[in-house]
């Protein structure tokens, strides 16, 4: 069971190429329909190229977990996460209103773009909005596509096609949620937790996980439900940690490593459980400035306003608070490990996964 797919970058290569196959084939597709369907396909290419192709990698050790071996349909079927998550940020960004994904114009902003450079008639952002709704709509139809055609048995798709569904429930339960929460203002740390636990952390590592399972024929049924249920103890805690850590980047990192622009969440107003620290700790004058700052619509807020907010913000400890609990969420992951691992008894399987919670706690990126 052992082997070099197991190592990440093997499995980034193997699940590019199975989303080059894919994407291929529906460019054709699409130019049988119209040749004025070519930017749409350009769009998705270039956006399916980055990425860490975490989610599909987590699918592919919840195969391994059930003693499957390297072919090429696993690979392929995991990939079909990819044009799950590739959907979700396309209609994450146009939500926030985001310029940039991967250190690229994000694709409303692509459009928008286009729309301007040919004069055509009508207003480019509102083109470029709809434009990207419908691609986002077109990777998510091709999701269980890619998992339908990936040569897996009919049994196993369709034990797949399961969990697919719930990871698309939830997490469009939890976009629901994220703007909900924004809209209103809410400052509950558990609510704020909920949303991450639902938009991100569950479709990151957990559901990918039980996918890998459920896509595994040879197994037992109560063994996959057994090692499913062991998944969810370390999935969850760690998916919730990646987000977090992921909330740091999105304030304090370096623009040139996310690919995101500096202080992007702060100028969306994206309550992460640093800012709420900091609305709870601070001063009752410094909650209302940075009230005043959120509240302010993203391209009219000052760069001294969203500048001052990461300062105070850097002062009251919040940023070290997100640490904190970020590491907290890694530690119940590293628990889940050791006590619920023991049928793991290929060493692969167990350095990858401990190897994942390094990854999440030391992440630039």
């Amino acid at each position: 069971m052992a082997g070099d797919a197991g190592d990440l970058s093997k499995i980034r290569t193997e699940i590019g190429a199975a989303l080059d196959r894919f994407v291929s084939r529906q460019r054709a597709a699409l130019a049988e329909l119209s040749p004025d369907l070519a930017p749409c396909a350009d769009a998705i290419a270039e956006l399916l190229t980055g990425g860490k192709r975490l989610r599909a990698a987590f699918c592919y050790w919840g195969w391994r977990a059930c003693g499957g071996t390297d072919e090429p349909a696993i690979f392929t079927a995991a990939a079909s996460l990819e044009l799950l998550h590739a959907s979700a940020l396309v209609h994450d960004d146009v939500m926030d209103a985001s310029d940039t994904r991967r250190g690229q114009p994000s694709v409303h902003r692509r459009f928008a773009t286009s729309h301007a450079a040919a004069s055509w008639r009508g207003d480019a952002d509102r083109f470029g909005s709809g434009a990207a709704i419908l691609i986002g709509d077109l990777l998510l139809a091709w999701t269980d596509e890619l998992l339908r055609i990936s040569g897996l048995a009919a049994d196993s798709v369709w034990r797949g096609l399961s969990v697919l569904d719930i990871m698309r429930t939830e997490v469009l339960a939890g976009q629901f949620l994220d703007l909900a929460a924004q809209a209103s203002a809410d400052t509950s740390v558990a609510n704020a937790l909920c949303v991450v636990t639902n938009k991100s952390a569950k479709y990151t590592v957990e559901r990918p996980l039980q996918l890998g399972v459920a896509l595994h024929g040879g197994q037992a049924g109560a063994d996959r439900e057994a090692i499913s249920a062991a998944f969810s103890g370390y999935g969850l805690p760690l998916g919730i940690a990646f987000q977090l850590r992921d909330d740091i980047l999105g304030v304090f990192g370096d623009p040139a490593t996310t690919g995101k622009p500096v202080n992007d969440d702060l100028r969306e107003g994206k309550r992460t459980v640093m800012l709420l620290h900091f609305m709870r700790t601070a001063a009752p004058a410094a909650q209302r400035r940075a009230l005043r700052v959120l509240r302010t619509p993203r391209r009219q807020k000052a760069d001294a306003d969203v500048a001052w907010l990461l300062d105070a913000m850097t002062e009251a400890g919040s940023l070290e608070h997100g640490r904190v609990v970020a590491n907290q969420f890694c530690e119940r992951a590293l628990e889940a490990d050791g006590r619920g691992f023991a049928y793991l008894h290929d060493g692969d399987d167990r350095r990858f996964l401990r190897e994942m919670l390094r990854y999440v706690i030391d992440r630039t990126k």
